[in-house]
């Protein structure tokens, strides 16, 4: 090819999937490479996975709720368990699960202003106070001197997918796709999309022209067979 002539080789497109810490994307990127080896899939891990979506770095991304879902398509998949981590010295620790009210009790640490999950663990480990964390997160660390146990009573946390309105892209549906649960044998059908609902109307509608099918099928009567003309009476005489 000339060196002034641009190349115009077809590439193939590199789907760009984020996810925050704690999400693990493992299984659906490798029945991804498994049935698209031609399409690249990279990954990448945000401390907040809704920048680099917004402005096209990512093309899919795996965020923790609640998040603002402005101009995206959002779809929660599975939730995650709070539990309390602490210095293995904590009383709180003898609980094999701790009622919410016993964190009362104690001091709770704020995690943002500990500088993040990680952080909060080791200020938890210290024995400076106790934080409440995703278990996910709070498994991240793998301190020796912590440990975490649930916490009842508290609402969970929600891990969902997110993309944006405006990129229908094949290789974002078909990921969507995988997330969900499609299998390599199910038709392609858009991941977001339903089948509009059918009115009462057209459900009764429906239901009477079924009804009329059939007994168009099998209820139909048949015309009356001829009868054989009656033979006169006396007309069966004896054998001769």
């Amino acid at each position: 090819m000339p060196a002034d002539q641009p190349d115009r080789s077809p590439h193939p497109r590199v789907l760009s999937v984020g996810f925050v810490p704690g999400v693990t994307p493992g299984k659906w990127v490798a029945r991804w490479r498994e049935r698209h080896p031609a399409v690249p899939l990279e990954l990448q891990s945000y401390d907040d996975a809704l920048p680099p979506l917004r402005d096209g770095s990512a093309d899919v991304v795996l965020v923790r709720l609640p998040v603002d879902r402005a101009g995206l398509h959002l779809i929660p998949l599975y939730e995650e368990q709070p539990v309390a981590v602490m210095s293995r010295e904590e009383e709180l620790s003898l609980y094999e699960e701790i009622p919410s009210e016993e964190l009362d009790a104690v001091v709770l640490l704020d995690v943002a202003a500990c500088g993040g999950p990680a952080a909060a663990v080791e200020v938890a480990a210290s024995g400076a106070g106790v934080v409440v964390l995703p278990m996910s997160l709070a498994r991240l660390p793998a301190r020796r001197d912590s440990v975490h146990r649930p916490v009842q009573g508290l609402p969970p946390t929600t891990i969902g997918i997110a993309w944006r309105v405006d990129d229908d892209s094949p290789e974002v549906e078909e990921f969507i796709g995988i997330v969900r649960g499609r299998t390599a044998q199910s038709s392609r059908q858009p991941s977001r999309r339903e089948a509009p609902k059918r009115t009462a109307a057209q459900k009764a509608a429906a239901k009477k022209a079924a009804a009329g099918g059939t007994e168009d099928r099998k209820g139909a009567r048949r015309a009356p067979a001829p009868r054989k003309a009656a033979r006169p009476s006396g007309s069966r005489g004896k054998k001769r």
